[in-house]
């Protein structure tokens, strides 16, 4: 399997429906939940959220990126500014680290034929990269470690610790047992 990744745009937005289903992955979020109150996201559940994204894409906002096999969409990978994130903000288990300007990568979605294949920890490849391209410096993820060896995928929406840390992020900070805050420095070494 080669794995392509390309941004979702009004050009891949099929490829992103394809992916994402009738349900939008999980129970109508459309990847929507990280960036909205509560409230907001409840009352736009499913179609709602799903119009909302298209709205961000439409007007040139790229949300995160897509992978494929071929011309199978696979994996999803929701990445900005931690500024666009209102929960982030929000939360005292992921409230900010330092006063350091971040990308936040907040979900990832596999088609479910290919989990367990890589394909997280292609997207955040993938992912560091285009985050570089657009001048950001520091990534940070907010991924799961789980204290079992299987987890249902519903609950590590956020990645797994250990593909962050096989992608070259090391962990900033814990205040959860199960959710450490990890980051990667792009385009310089760190003494």
């Amino acid at each position: 399997m080669e794995v392509v990744v390309k941004p979702l745009t009004p050009e891949t937005w099929q490829d992103f429906l394809q992916l994402f289903g009738d349900k939008g992955a999980c129970g109508g979020c459309w990847c929507m939940w990280w960036r909205l109150p509560n409230a907001q996201f409840e009352q736009q559940k499913g179609p709602g959220n799903r119009r909302a994204l298209r709205r961000l894409v439409n007007a040139g906002t790229v949300p995160g990126l897509l992978a494929y096999d071929g011309s199978r969409p696979i994996g999803w990978c929701a990445a900005a500014p931690r500024e666009e994130f209102t929960r982030l903000e929000r939360s005292r288990i992921l409230e900010p680290v330092d006063d350091t300007p971040v990308w936040s990568v907040v979900c990832f979605f596999v088609d479910k034929d290919y989990r367990h294949r890589g394909v997280s920890r292609e997207l955040l490849e993938a992912t560091k990269r285009w985050v570089q391209r657009r001048g950001g410096k520091v990534l940070e993820g907010y991924p799961v470690e789980p204290t079992k060896d299987r987890v249902p995928a519903l609950f590590v929406f956020t990645g797994l610790a250990a593909a962050f840390a096989s992608a070259g992020f090391e962990e900033c900070a814990r205040r959860s047992p199960t959710r450490p805050i990890m980051r990667c420095h792009l385009g310089q070494r760190r003494s």
